[in-house]
């Protein structure tokens, strides 16, 4: 027999993802021990571990994977056959309308970079004074949100948008976005933006430990930050960052205010679905499908409940948002199931996180 640990190893897939498929019933373990709910494997599923790996890095569905694991099982390699044809026709027909979008974007991208649009960066310096409290609650309440993707870099940081007496710091890693904001003084000059990498961002947070105002600079592609007589220093990520302000433009949907330990309970203990997506780091993750119901209250749906308006969200990046809004009670805001799920505190509407809906399978 083989311990979760070891078939996560010798098969390609994580731990979390073992545990994913076996309440997908897609693999599931030979014996799992009643006393601590540790999963054992025999040694002939180790080929239909790697088999649902190499499946789902070719993005094969996940009903496709039990037929063709079924199949596999049983030794229907015509079936198999057949599923992977389908699949692969499926992929090329997707690859050459991606190809001659491609082509048309590359075109627009050609004639922006011909014609420009001013940069929102300026040259010019910038020296304001924001209160260490408030500096610090803004980078706990977005930190969460950073990309870690090495190709998108400039999502890899804080940007730090300063304009008239308020500093709006934003995160962000495409599936999910967090902005905060910050009084200053001492800033009169034009808007000045500069995304802050992480290991720098990190560095201001462990100086942020007073009640005192820092001074924080901005010159070019240079960021101080000065806190009494200690300083942290470093070059910003010489990358442009997406537009928030459009991004957070959304309509507005049905709101309800949450008891956040409560409803985080309800989010553990809770139902979760499949996601048909993989998400960052190539494996599926365990979805909340959530509804609001006629009292206003958040529901954390069951399988059976396959309502239109329901909005599915990657819970642990819910539970990672419900943690950086550091308050007793917060406020969902729930769109159509394809808008993004807003988290709000009730006393600061310039401080909240997006999610992005992803799609589920029963």
């Amino acid at each position: 027999m083989r311990s979760i640990g070891e078939m996560a190893r010798d098969g390609g897939l994580g731990v979390s993802a073992l545990r994913f498929y076996d309440r997908a019933g897609v693999l599931v373990p030979a014996w799992v021990d009643p006393v601590s709910g540790y999963r054992w494997y025999e040694a002939a599923q180790l080929e239909e571990a790697r088999l649902l790996a190499r499946l789902r890095r070719a993005g094969m569905p996940l009903a496709d994977i039990r037929l063709v694991l079924a199949a596999w099982s049983g030794a229907d390699m015509d079936l198999v056959r057949g599923l992977l044809q389908a699949h692969l026709r499926r992929l090329e027909l997707g690859l050459s309308d991606a190809r001659s979008e491609f082509s048309a974007l590359r075109a627009l991208l050609d004639r922006r970079e011909t014609h420009p649009m001013n940069s929102l960066h300026t040259a010019t310096p910038a020296r304001l004074s924001v209160p260490a409290p408030a500096l610090a609650a803004a980078l706990d309440a977005v930190r969460f949100a950073a990309g870690t993707d090495a190709e998108l870099p400039m999502l890899g940081g804080v940007l730090f948008d300063v304009e008239g007496a308020g500093l709006h710091l934003v995160a962000t890693d495409r599936y999910r976005m967090a902005v905060a904001q910050a009084p200053t003084t001492g800033h009169d000059g034009p808007r000045t933006q500069v995304v802050v990498p992480l290991p720098l961002a990190d560095a201001m947070r462990a100086l942020l430990t007073g009640e005192e105002p820092v001074q924080l600079e901005l010159d070019g592609d240079r960021v101080t930050m000065e806190t009494g007589d200690r300083q942290t220093a470093g070059r910003s990520l010489g990358h442009e960052f997406p537009d928030y302000r459009r991004l957070v433009d959304l309509p507005a949907g049905r709101r309800a205010h949450i008891d956040t330990a409560a409803f985080r309970q309800a989010l553990e203990s809770g139902p979760v679905r499949l996601s048909e997506t993989r998400e960052q780091d190539g494996e599926p993750h365990d979805l909340s499908v959530l509804r609001v119901a006629e009292n206003g209250s958040v529901i954390v749906c069951d399988d059976n409940d396959d309502d239109q308006a329901n909005v599915a969200v990657n819970r642990e990046f819910l539970l990672d948002a419900l943690a950086a809004g550091a308050r007793d009670e917060l406020i969902l805001e729930l769109g159509a199931p394809t808008a993004p799920l807003a988290i709000r505190r009730p006393d600061d509407e310039d401080a909240f996180s997006l999610l992005m809906p992803v799609r589920s399978e029963n």
